[in-house]
């Protein structure tokens, strides 16, 4: 087997899930999640604040968060405890987009905040140890551990709390949020027919959020569901797809954006390139010569489909 199939194999066995592997190492179970709980308010006390589940968003309302700067926000701030407090009262309030961006950064931040000083003794042995891609990653590392810093084990950034976060969201009307749960088999309804409408209705966004939180369900997991989800889906090469179509369509996909950030600290697949993308670093890694026109094609295919701002 030659390097770029095995490193494809890695490097898509690791989409989805990034951000659950310190949680699973925890010992903790996916959950079947029934009712969310109430989300915290602003106070600094975090007392529970009753939710509202408000009916979906409609899709043209959505498509006009694209990047706004509360988004933006999420990738550009140095304090991510800061930026959740500026979520707080939209969230309480009923906000989704909101809702969805605080399970982001407690996805982002559960490895740093459960353990803080054994994050931190772990990146000072891997400096040591002197990998190949050891310097990446203990750029990685610091950079999570800088932006999370004012987390604690406290905090209970746990796999439940995130998808109970993201039922919330999606309730209110996430679609991003919406298309997660179905990635992580947590889905707001169990059949064909809801398939098949969410991921029209990720296409007709056009929202970055929404491709890049799909892609994992459009990996090989969704091989047994392709007539329902569409022709870009079923293979590694398709969930890439996904994640190239949301970089294009505005994704931070940057060389310290945190969909490489998570690749680097979860998974210890890096770039020791430092100057590359997602989409240069998935193509150098992981897509194999005779795939290249396969994954353009199908990239073509989902960001021609017809969207409600084109």
């Amino acid at each position: 087997m030659t390097r770029k199939p095995l490193l494809l194999s890695a490097l898509v066995g690791l989409l989805g899930v990034l951000a659950w592997i310190p949680l699973r190492h925890a010992g903790q179970a996916v959950p079947r999640v029934a009712e969310p709980e109430p989300l915290p308010s602003a106070q600094a006390s975090r007392d529970a604040a009753p939710v509202q589940a408000l009916r979906p968003t409609p899709v043209a309302m959505r498509a006009t968060l694209s990047m706004s700067p509360l988004r933006r926000a999420f990738e550009e701030s140095p304090d991510l405890f800061a930026y959740t407090q500026t979520l707080m009262a939209s969230a309480v309030a009923g906000d989704a987009d909101a809702m969805w961006l605080l399970s982001l950064v407690q996805d982002y931040c559960a490895g740093y905040a459960s353990d803080p000083a054994t994050y931190a003794h772990d990146t000072q042995v891997i400096a040591r140890l002197g990998l190949s891609n050891g310097a990446a990653m203990v750029s990685a590392r610091q950079r999570v551990q800088q932006r999370c810093g004012r987390f604690v084990p406290q905090d209970g950034f746990s796999l439940p709390k995130i998808i109970t976060q993201r039922v919330q969201a999606a309730q209110a009307g996430s679609l991003a949020a919406e298309a997660s749960l179905l990635a992580m088999e947590q889905p707001l309804r169990d059949d064909e027919a809801y398939r098949r409408d969410l991921v029209l209705r990720v296409l007709e966004s056009r929202d970055p959020f929404a491709f890049v939180a799909i892609a994992p369900a459009m990996g090989t997991v969704g091989g047994a569901h392709r007539e329902t989800l569409g022709d870009v889906s079923g293979s590694d090469l398709s969930e890439i797809a996904w994640r190239i179509a949301s970089c294009q369509l505005g994704m931070d996909c940057s060389p310290a954006g945190a969909m490489m950030t998570n690749y680097c600290v979860n998974g210890g697949i890096c770039s020791q390139d430092e100057s590359q993308d997602f989409t240069t670093f998935a193509r150098d890694a992981g897509v194999p010569r005779q795939g290249v026109d396969n994954v353009d094609e199908m990239v073509g295919t989902l960001l021609s489909h017809p969207g409600v701002d084109g």
